[in-house]
């Protein structure tokens, strides 16, 4: 081909490599660029972060569950502590012999240590006899819940088994009006007295106890009232109410008045110490259970390391140790040389009997000195004492190996030259 048109051949690959060069280094930047987005998805989505998501949410999870634990403690906190303000029970008077009387219940509406306003509503009618009447006596008894009947009192009635705790005697009496001024009321209001928008008659309001209170127990507490209407004349009464009203001090005035500060600090106190208890029972928990996971963990290191033991020791077969002694031996050096140490099963005891005894021989041949043996007969029994014990390996050696052994044994007892050197 001439040398033209190999040229020609050569400027036309050449804009081909150097499109396939800016389209290599596109996608490089691409994929470097793709990889610098995804950096921030990969650490949303490492097991830190997942960590951190689940400790989040176990949290978050605990705390409002704490808190509305601590709100509901907070309302039967504020519902058992703080009594009901205002009771107010209807009395239906008795009338027959002697004064009219009657009685209410007021079941469990009291409690004990809290001062109360007892006062009476009466709905009088402006009638002549209770305007003769002028002055009446209001009797008032609060009574404790009725005891428990000996075998004399099954018979009487309930009413005497019951303990006055608080007792007080009010006088009451209509408002006064003269004739010529009730005469001039009725006449302005009589449009009122037709449509029937107003009555003749009036409601009188009489404090019979102020500030009374009752000591701590349930059979302090007054669960019956009981009033007496003493007058000279005969009376009428459209009703008889008794209202009772709580004067609040301390902590129940301020829970009462201040009800959404009150909430706000009681349950905040309620949740502290609700989250603080969970994290004491989480580090107990969790220190309990790393402890057992250390101590599993230890477990199977030592059994591991246990059966790795086992397995080197399996590697030294018998059969390939041959007569090899398990005594280690030290030769001493001439001069300061350092003493040669023979170990009786070393790493290359898998060579076999023959190897091992051929280089304990060329060590005592080299040095010319027996190795340091226990004295005579007595080396059995000093081997023994002092905890080192023969394996006994080699004891099926053959004939020739016993008598290598016994030979080089002999040497070493009568402190001369092996019977080779």
């Amino acid at each position: 081909m001439p040398k033209a048109d190999q040229a020609d051949d050569s400027n036309k690959q050449h804009p081909q490599d150097e499109l396939m060069e800016i389209i290599d280094q596109a996608k490089a930047a691409i994929g470097k660029l793709w990889e610098t987005a995804l950096v921030p998805f990969h650490a949303a989505v490492s097991k830190p972060a997942q960590r951190a998501y689940l400790g989040t949410f176990l949290f978050a999870t605990t705390s409002l569950f704490l808190l509305g634990l601590s709100t509901i403690a907070y309302a039967l906190f504020y519902f058992n502590y703080v009594p009901q303000v205002s009771v107010e029970r209807t009395i239906h008077l008795q009338f027959g012999e002697g004064h009219p009387h009657g009685a209410a219940t007021l079941d469990s509406s009291l409690t004990s240590l809290q001062a109360y306003d007892v006062s009476l509503l009466l709905h009088l009618p402006r009638t002549p006899n209770n305007q003769a009447a002028g002055n009446f006596m209001l009797d008032l008894s609060l009574l404790s819940p009725a005891r428990a009947p000996s075998t004399t009192e099954k018979l009487l009635p309930e009413s005497t088994l019951k303990q006055r705790l608080a007792h007080s005697r009010r006088p009451a009496i209509l408002t006064y009006a003269s004739p010529i001024i009730d005469t001039a009321s009725t006449l302005t209001g009589l449009p009122w007295y037709v449509l029937g928008w107003k009555t003749e008659s009036e409601v009188v309001e009489v404090s019979m106890f102020e500030g009374v209170g009752f000591p701590k127990g349930w059979t302090n507490v007054p669960q019956d009232v009981k009033l007496v209407v003493e007058a000279d004349e005969k009376m009428q009464f459209y009703e008889v109410g008794v209202r009772i009203f709580a004067k609040f001090g301390g902590l129940r005035w301020i829970m009462y008045h201040h009800r959404i500060l009150s909430y706000v600090v009681f349950t905040s106190m309620f949740w502290s110490s609700s989250m603080i208890s969970a994290l004491l029972a989480w580090l107990v928990l969790s220190s309990y259970l790393t402890s057992d996971s250390t101590a599993m963990k230890k477990e199977e290191t030592t059994s591991l390391k246990i059966k790795t033991e086992q397995s080197e020791s399996e590697k030294y077969e018998p059969s390939l140790l041959g007569g090899l002694s398990d005594t280690s031996r030290t030769f001493p050096a001439i001069g300061r040389h350092v003493a040669l140490r023979f170990n009786g099963r070393d790493e290359d005891a898998g060579r076999g009997f023959d190897e091992g005894v051929k280089k304990e021989d060329e060590v005592i041949q080299s040095t010319g000195l027996q190795p340091l043996t226990p004295e005579a007969d007595d080396e059995d029994e000093e081997i023994e004492t002092s905890g080192f014990r023969d394996s006994g390996i080699g004891t099926s050696l053959d004939e020739s190996q016993r008598a290598r052994v016994q030979r080089r044994k002999k040497g070493s007892l009568l402190g001369g030259l092996p019977e080779n050197q």
